[in-house]
């Protein structure tokens, strides 16, 4: 397993992350609670001790699941969570305020069955507070003990001129980035060397069509949320060109021994510094195969193909 302390932290992680989404047990088809609850002890025993969750998945049963999962292996891990995202009879909006902040590191606690998040991340910015508002709540709940570090999440190069005041309070930006989406990767790779922060992929594996698993007559259940045409890396004319991806993928994957979701994995950790790949993960067998993208590195001539196909 490969780790990487985070900048500004004395955070130790593995570089690559268990993603909690599936865990909130909604939109990703079926989902069994037993078999998240063994992915997470296979993690910690392949010396993956980073997860990632946020109160939103599931409306909290991501949190209780890891929660439960982690038990009296806490301290083994690193838990990341978010706030910000509110759903307040039925409807969902962004909230940074810090009252909401407090109220919802009190629900995430309460739920994950811990006494501190190790890296507390705002999902979202909500157009209202201020990043120094955010700040100021965020350092007192550290002082308080119930945090210990800060992130930020899905926010792009505009967001600069906002945050530039706080270079060194925060640690981690966390964006959607892989070889089916590379749309925001001058804002990570900007954000992540203007800030001095360690940028966090979600999406690694472009909801799964990165895995090899998936051919263009893929179809998926109306309790599977990519059967909606907004996911969009399983339809129409992105869902060709993703295949055609895999297709460059699996030549490489091939000459390494390795699996195609793996060297998904592999090129984020080799294509963007001080990177954390985060796999959202239903399965143990999942979290071990993407593991296999550890202790090894492309060639600069497989990260050159990789790098024209999916542009």
């Amino acid at each position: 397993m490969e780790y990487i302390t985070l900048k500004n932290s004395d955070l130790r992680v593995s570089r690559l992350c268990m993603g909690g989404c599936p865990m909130g047990g909604h939109g990703w088809g079926i989902v069994q609670e037993q078999e998240l609850v063994n992915a997470v002890h296979a993690a910690l025993e392949r010396g993956i001790n980073f997860f990632d969750t946020a109160d939103t998945y599931g409306l909290g049963q991501s949190e209780m699941t890891l929660g439960r999962a982690l038990g009296f292996r806490r301290s083994k891990a690193v838990v990341a969570s978010k706030f910000g995202v509110r759903v307040e009879n039925h409807v969902t909006f962004y909230d940074n305020s810090p009252e909401w902040i407090r109220t919802a590191c009190e629900n995430s606690l309460r739920r994950l069955g811990t006494d501190y998040i190790d890296l507390y991340q705002m999902h979202y910015r909500d157009g209202r507070t201020d990043i120094g508002t955010v700040l100021e709540t965020l350092k007192q709940l550290r002082q308080e003990g119930k945090i210990r570090y800060f992130g930020l999440c899905n926010l792009t190069c505009a967001d600069l001129k906002d945050l530039w005041p706080y270079r060194g309070e925060f640690v981690s930006i966390q964006d959607q980035y892989s070889l089916a989406c590379r749309d925001f990767e001058e804002d990570i790779l900007t954000l992540s060397r203007e800030m001095t922060l360690n940028p966090l992929t979600w999406g690694s594996l472009g909801q799964g069509v990165l895995t090899g698993k998936y051919d263009r007559y893929a179809t998926f259940g109306s309790d599977d949320r990519r059967s909606r045409e907004v996911y969009v890396n399983f339809h129409g004319d992105k869902l060709l060109k993703n295949l055609e991806i895999v297709e460059h993928m699996r030549s490489i994957a091939a000459d390494h021994g390795k699996p195609v979701s793996a060297l998904a994995v592999r090129f984020i950790l080799d294509y963007l510094p001080d990177s954390v790949v985060l796999c959202g993960t239903k399965r143990p067998e999942q979290i071990l195969t993407n593991a296999q993208a550890m202790d090894w590195h492309l060639s600069s001539e497989d990260l050159g193909r990789l790098d024209i196909v999916s542009r």
